[in-house]
């Protein structure tokens, strides 16, 4: 097994405000989905950083 690049580190945008907005299906604190969320651990950095641009997608 080899171990995660430190220097390639993706910290989650989750901002600690865990609550689902039913009708757009994200969580209103980091607007990810529920499946991004339980995925999230087991992403690759490239996976992660995708997720980052679909949020700035969302933000808007």
């Amino acid at each position: 097994m080899t171990l995660p690049d430190p220097d390639d580190y993706v910290p989650s945008p989750c901002v600690r405000i865990c609550r689902l907005d039913a009708r757009r299906r994200y969580c209103v604190g980091c607007l990810r989905t529920v499946e991004e969320i339980a995925a999230w651990g087991g992403m690759g950095s490239d996976q992660r950083r995708a997720v980052l641009a679909d949020l700035v997608e969302r933000k808007r």
